[in-house]
């Protein structure tokens, strides 16, 4: 090898030591280099990827519906099915109004690796911010964040993030960070389009009850000064037994 070339190398090697910033379309790949005592690679050892990716998409209903469906993280991951990424979400401990201290088990399927780990809400303001992040699972770091503003009367910006810390450990070697990165932003893509979908009156909510049944409850849940759509079913059904008992 000629000397110029060497010095080339030892430059290039020297850059990446220090790190590499890539910036990926709407989000950012962040590689930095620890210290490791023996590295099996002196370059790559224990090399850890911190990602964001962010997506936000317009809803024509008042931001308080919008709010009330994200409330229950099962309602949006119902909407993350693409052909490379499903999403599963199992409530474990529900808080009141599924508020800061609600936990609940994330179940991926990320072109056939599957992925499972739990998470705990540690924000809740309402119509306004929720927060959840990983407090077991495999990545070194992972949480979402949904954000909501108030555009008008009848229009809700919706903006959703996820933080994650990817370690090229046992995970990394079966997941490609860019790939899961992709993996990740058409996942939220598709879970924030059918979600508007539904809720502007294209669909049915999932799982649950239809859209216009959906839309009722919500009315009746502001009547009840705002109380937790649990309680607001509760009380309805109470009343239709009531209804029942005296025909």
């Amino acid at each position: 090898m000629r000397k110029g070339s060497k010095k080339i190398e030892s430059k290039l090697i020297a850059f990446l030591s220090y790190g590499i910033i890539l910036e990926l379309d709407e989000y950012i790949v962040l590689d930095s280099l620890r210290k490791s005592s023996k590295p099996l690679n002196p370059y790559w050892q224990d090399i850890e990827s911190l990602t964001l990716v962010t997506k936000s998409i317009d809803i024509k209903t008042p931001v308080e519906n919008v709010f009330t469906y994200f409330a229950r993280p099962e309602h949006v991951s119902d909407q993350i099915k693409t052909d490379a990424v499903g999403m599963t979400v199992v409530p474990m401990d529900i808080k009141e109004g599924m508020g800061v201290g609600t936990t609940f088990r994330i179940i991926g399927d990320f072109s056939g690796k599957r992925l499972e780990w739990d998470c705990e809400t540690t924000e809740f303001v309402r119509n306004e911010k929720i927060t959840a992040k990983q407090i077991e699972g495999p990545f070194k770091k992972w949480q979402i964040t949904n954000e909501f503003k108030s555009l008008g009367n009848n229009l809700t910006r919706v903006t959703m993030s996820v933080d994650y810390e990817m370690p090229f450990g046992p995970l990394g070697a079966i997941m490609d960070k860019a790939k899961f990165a992709k993996s990740a932003e058409r996942g939220m893509e598709t879970a924030l389009y059918n979600v508007r979908g539904l809720l502007e009156g294209n669909g049915s909510i999932p799982v649950y009850i239809t859209l216009e049944a959906y839309q009722k409850l919500l009315a009746e849940k502001k009547k009840m000064n705002d109380v937790p759509v649990s309680t607001a079913l509760t009380a309805i059904i109470e009343k239709y037994n009531e209804i029942e008992a005296k025909a």
